[in-house]
């Protein structure tokens, strides 16, 4: 899980200033969109849209404009489809990197991401090459400030599988039918919850113990989730704590 936990931390701190970018409301809609297309348009029925709908609250995106992403998922209102496509890569030393993206069109997408890994270390790869690495998992995000010992017993309780710490929030693991619940049960017994979403963990990971490459495989990492389809972008790496707080 490390790997997961210490880029899912760098992401959290880097929120604040992805927010002040102009694709990240396109992001939240079209999260919306295809979460809605899925599982329908309640989001106490489907775990994926309320996360979705969460995180587009977070960064302010209107209300109207996630009601219209909704009906727009759903088919109530017309306008360009949008489909969830997975895309296996490797990076910088040779770690696995999995790419959800949503697009209304497959073929930009995968050349402009082709593109990108090419020119920062990356290569796409073929279908399945690095897919067995990673599991799907509920994560419920929880801030600290809680007892440690406390949440796990609830997480247990909840029917949670797992759990690590990464600086100041703890990653709560579940099986993804299950999410739902665990994050009702840690919400309804008072604990501070971020966000709940399903997500690729990594089974096994790459030690990245250069400097130089542990940068350019964040700079990748990075360029890739700005890219205006890119949602999420998964990664097996291990990097010692110690190159971590050289590289910021």
């Amino acid at each position: 899980m490390a790997g997961h936990s210490k880029w899912a931390n760098i992401k959290h701190r880097k929120a604040a200033q992805d927010a002040k970018k102009g694709n990240i409301f396109q992001k939240h809609i079209r999260a919306i969109m295809v979460a809605a297309r899925e599982g329908g348009s309640d989001p106490s029925m489907n775990i994926q849209l309320k996360s979705a709908i969460e995180r587009a609250k977070s960064d302010s995106v209107p209300a109207d404009n996630i009601d219209r992403a909704i009906k727009r998922g759903t088919g109530e209102i017309e306008g360009a489809q949008f489909e969830e496509v997975y895309y296996e890569a490797y990076g910088p030393a040779g770690v696995a990197i999995m790419v959800q993206a949503t697009t209304d069109n497959r073929n930009r997408t995968t050349a402009e991401l082709r593109a990108l890994l090419a020119r920062n270390g990356g290569s796409l790869g073929e279908a399945g090459c690095v897919a067995w690495i990673f599991d799907r998992k509920g994560v419920v995000t929880v801030s600290g400030g809680v007892d440690e010992d406390e949440l796990l017993l609830e997480v247990l309780e909840a029917g949670g599988e797992d759990m690590n710490r990464e600086g100041n929030q703890f990653y709560v693991y579940c099986d993804p039918s299950t999410l739902m619940d665990v994050s009702n049960q840690l919400r309804d017994t008072g604990y501070p919850v971020l966000e709940a979403e399903v997500q690729l963990i990594p089974k096994t990971t790459v030690p990245v113990e250069d400097e130089k490459e542990a940068e350019k495989l964040f700079k990748l990492l990075e360029v890739l989730e700005d890219q205006d389809d890119v949602q999420n972008v998964s990664s097996n790496f291990d990097i010692p704590d110690r190159i971590l707080e050289k590289i910021g």
